[in-house]
């Protein structure tokens, strides 16, 4: 087999297996375990409403508390989620102390917000995610069937401009084509700990034996990092598919992106070699292809054909535009610049008015 193939033909045999035994949460039953759900918020002002709509409407659920943590918002967030709150059962408000060093704001939101949770098991929403009304108890059904300590089920990523189209499906086709699940949810090598922590379900007892949110502190991955976390202290747990349960727009425009990417991309990979590694991974596999078509039309069109496969495999399971699957040499190319400006933009990039 000619070099070119090797690495094509091996992400679509792992996205094959995947595509058919990626656990979805579709069982529904009625929760009798105590559930607190986490939910951090600073300057969401526009996203409060539709997220308690969410979140109010969830079922089955019989002992639950919902605990909304402003992190000093400079913009309306409290105002909005007083009013939006006001007369619900469960919910509860918690102005965040100031960010102390070491911290990072998102951790620190959860760590403040699990002090004071009491449930069983331990949830944390992004407010950017919008629930279907039965997501947490399949979740939770799910989780107690498998046996697992920890879940991500992983959102419907919502994508509308060209730039967030082009990259955000190479989020769930990085870990569908690299990542054996069904090997990850049992292993001890944290190495191959996949989440997504914008809907991220855990028992409580597993996370006090992983440090908490404490744990990953300063990690700005913080869901990856304290998925390792949980499988370096004996839990297991992996990522399921959660497309059919819950939605997410990550970010809205490409300014949003830069720095969303920018200010995450350089922590992903372990360090400067790591990202090299993952850069050359992605010429491999999106720009590659096109230059062996110059050279040699069969082999390079195979080789863009195999991965276009495993990107169609991807957007399938997780309600993707599937035609963007065919421009995968430019999502490769956008992600390749993305790592190199976290890297170049260190310390300039902003995120929620805090500098990181």
């Amino acid at each position: 087999m000619e070099l070119i193939l090797v690495l094509p033909t091996f992400l679509v045999i792992i996205t094959f297996i995947n595509f058919f035994t990626i656990r979805n949460p579709s069982e529904t039953a009625e929760i009798a375990e105590s559930v607190s759900v986490l939910v951090p918020l600073r300057n969401e002002s526009n996203n409060v409403i539709a997220l308690v709509d969410s979140l109010k409407n969830q079922r089955l659920l019989k002992n639950v508390e919902f605990i909304f943590l402003d992190d000093n918002s400079e913009d309306l967030t409290y105002q909005f989620l007083e009013d939006a709150v006001s007369g619900l059962k469960n919910f509860h408000i918690i102005k965040g102390s100031l960010l102390p060093p070491g911290w990072i704001g998102k951790s620190w939101a959860l760590h403040q917000s699990l002090e004071v949770a009491r449930g069983e098991i331990i949830i944390s929403v992004d407010a950017d995610v919008r629930l279907k009304p039965d997501a947490i108890s399949k979740s939770i059904s799910l989780m107690n069937s498998t046996g697992l300590d920890f879940m991500s089920p992983y959102p419907r990523q919502l994508a509308f401009t060209v730039g967030e189209k082009l990259i955000q499906p190479l989020l769930q086709w990085s870990w569908m084509s690299t990542v054996l699940l069904r090997i990850a949810e049992r292993t001890s090598f944290s190495s191959m700990a996949v989440a997504n922590g914008q809907f991220f379900i855990a028992r409580r007892s597993a996370l006090d034996v992983a440090g908490g949110y404490e744990s990953v502190k300063s990690a700005v991955l913080d869901d990856v990092f304290l998925a390792r976390r949980l499988v370096a202290s004996g839990a297991r747990g992996v990522v399921v598919n959660g497309a059919d349960i819950a939605e997410c727009r990550m970010y809205a425009s490409w300014n949003e992106i830069e720095a969303g990417y920018g200010k995450s991309l350089r922590f992903a990979f372990g360090s400067t070699l790591g990202a090299i590694s993952v850069a050359v991974f992605l010429f491999l596999t999106g720009i590659a292809p096109l230059i062996f078509i110059m050279t040699n039309a069969r082999i390079g069109l195979l080789a863009y054909l195999l991965i276009v496969l495993s990107r169609l495999m991807s957007a399938f399971k997780s309600k993707g535009r599937l035609s963007y699957s065919f421009l995968h040499p430019a999502s490769s190319a956008l992600l390749i610049y993305l790592i190199a400006y976290s890297f170049l933009m260190r310390r300039e990039i902003q995120w929620k008015g805090r500098t990181l």
